[in-house]
């Protein structure tokens, strides 16, 4: 059976839909940095999802080419993930997506290495006719965050961080969002076939203890 990230990490990828506080511990990722309204179509965003897809399974299915990763074992790939922030912004302004910029994100196993990442980005290069060379390999140690489990549109996500805010200023913590620490979401659901009010999303910002 494949290992599958969100089962075995569950308080990373299930949370609940309360507020919690957690650690979270430096992670490995395929990014794609970019800017721009995420819901334009053909846009800068929608482009980096494919990217990082193309990288994500040329690593997966690596079992079955020339190249051995030392310490592979099979996996389901992790769910998307984005982190989010605009200029002058202490968080999320919806009203202008315009503004956006972004870093795409797929969560790659510990045993990948960068000399691994270097050979994906090639032999995907290779095979698929295609510029991948705005993807890279991102370590990011997230640290003390409050994050909770988000039920319904993306556009509706600011009532959620207003409950994750009041937790948080409750328990003792100050919102940290900054150049090297920003507003995350991991995507559970697809959006091409759930309807907007079941989409499930985990949400997560950093904080820091008062």
């Amino acid at each position: 059976m494949s290992f599958d990230y969100k089962k075995e990490y569950k308080e990373f990828y299930m949370p609940s839909r309360k507020p919690t506080i957690i650690n979270v511990p430096p992670m490995n990722y395929i990014a794609v940095r970019g800017q721009g309204d995420p819901n334009t179509e053909g846009g800068e965003y929608k482009q980096s999802i494919g990217l990082l897809y193309g990288i994500a399974y040329t690593i997966k299915m690596s079992k079955n080419g020339n190249r051995w990763i030392e310490g592979f074992f099979d996996y389901v790939v992790p769910p998307l993930e984005g982190l989010w922030w605009q200029d002058g912004v202490q968080g999320v302004d919806y009203s202008h997506k315009e503004d956006f910029k972004w870093i795409s994100l797929i969560r790659t196993p510990d045993f990948v290495t960068k000399a691994d990442f270097d050979w994906a980005l090639n032999e995907a290069a290779n095979k698929k006719k295609t510029d991948f060379s705005k993807v890279e390999f991102l370590t990011y140690d997230e640290g003390l965050c409050v994050q909770c489990l988000h039920i319904g549109s993306y556009d509706s996500e600011s009532a959620t961080i207003q409950l994750m805010h009041e937790f948080m200023e409750k328990e003792g913590y100050a919102l940290d969002i900054s150049e090297k620490r920003f507003h995350h979401e991991i995507y559970l659901s697809d959006p091409r076939r759930v309807a907007p009010e079941k989409l499930k999303t985990v949400i997560r910002n950093p904080i820091v203890a008062l």
